[in-house]
């Protein structure tokens, strides 16, 4: 389910009606800045990744309705028909991490994240069991799985090796998406080592396929990794449309961050009651669930960028991207707390 494109979650969806599961497509739809009830398409890859969530549940849960905006989701494939969509109008938004703003302004291309989800990545290195690989520091020479080149596993992947003494040249990224390939990478010893999300992160695990090396599914986890935050998941959207759509991003902000916080109030057993059956199809709803308690710390309380963070961002792409590496970035150009911080003075949807 997680490499096939389903078709977008109608925006009409209301709790009221049952919850209806998600179905799929692709909107050409326009969103007009200063209408009642503007339409947008928000883009993502791999919908099912937990990291997604409060996407999906501020659609389930009808708290794009209560702002007054229609939202559509389109979901791909990849981080690189993701991003395209949204460079190419296809898509108004886009869930993804924020380092793919700093990526993209060194393209020339100019975005930014306007709330930030994840205040940490939700993500773990593994090693296969029968690989001798307890570290970073054992990746020399060791294939690494991620879900695409140039997404942000491939970032973190390769940076977990270089910040432990391993040139970048001496690792080797293959592409094996996410879900059941993922996990039939491992199985059949294409990769040694990988770098994932839950729900597959637990597969892995209840498989006894890989074991975690690295563990990025808190602030406090991913700060020792890195050596200081590195925020996950947001909201991004062209720096251009969002000053000409202002009331149309501040209800979209508006939206997930109301999710936020209804996130922060639920346990993982009644956050996943509001999940699509599809999501947990492979690994069943109970691992799933204790799955996401395993990572409930990566979500972001207060949807604002964490302290500090843009700067360990800039460092890590600096170190692995070439895009990024001997670029001048203005950081400040690739995210604003502005929406997020007015969503705050409003009354939180309980």
């Amino acid at each position: 389910m997680w490499h096939k494109k389903i078709v977008s979650i109608a925006a009409t969806t209301v709790l009221a009606a049952g919850l209806t599961a998600c179905s799929g497509g692709k909107s050409g739809d326009t969103a007009a800045g200063n209408g009642s009830s503007p339409t947008v398409t928000i883009a993502l890859s791999n919908q099912a990744n937990q990291s997604y969530l409060p996407l999906i549940l501020a659609q389930r849960l009808g708290f794009f309705k209560k702002q007054g905006v229609n939202v559509k989701i389109d979901n791909l494939q990849a981080t690189a028909q993701v991003t395209d969509a949204l460079l190419t109008g296809d898509a108004q938004a886009m869930i993804g991490f924020y380092d793919h703003n700093l990526d993209l302004q060194a393209k020339g291309k100019q975005t930014e994240s306007v709330i930030q989800l994840l205040q940490a990545p939700g993500m773990v290195e593994m090693g296969r069991t029968n690989e001798s690989i307890n570290s970073p520091a054992d990746l020399r020479g060791k294939t690494i799985g991620v879900t695409s080149l140039g997404s942000s596993t491939s970032y973190l992947g390769s940076y977990l090796a270089v910040h432990n003494n391993i040139p970048i040249d001496q690792t080797h990224l293959v592409a094996v998406a996410a879900g059941p390939t993922f996990v039939a990478a491992f199985q059949h010893n294409r990769v040694d080592a990988g770098v994932t999300t839950e729900p597959t992160i637990s597969t892995l695990l209840t498989k006894h396929l890989a074991k975690i090396t690295v563990d990025m599914r808190t602030a406090a986890g991913t700060k020792a990794a890195l050596g200081g935050p590195y925020p996950g998941t947001c909201l991004l959207v062209q720096t251009a449309w969002a000053n000409s759509h202002k009331p149309t991003v501040q209800k979209m902000v508006d939206a997930l961050y109301d999710t936020l916080l209804w996130i922060e109030s639920h346990s993982a057993a009644q956050i996943t009651a509001q999940v699509p059956a599809d999501f947990y199809q492979g690994s069943g709803k109970e691992q799933y669930t204790q799955a996401l308690a395993n990572g409930m710390g990566m979500y972001n309380p207060t949807g604002q960028m964490p302290t500090d963070a843009p700067q360990t961002v800039l460092r890590v792409l600096t170190a692995v991207d070439p895009n990024v590496k001997g670029h001048k970035i203005d950081l400040a150009k690739t995210y604003t707390d502005e929406f997020v911080q007015q969503a705050s003075q409003a009354k939180p949807t309980s």
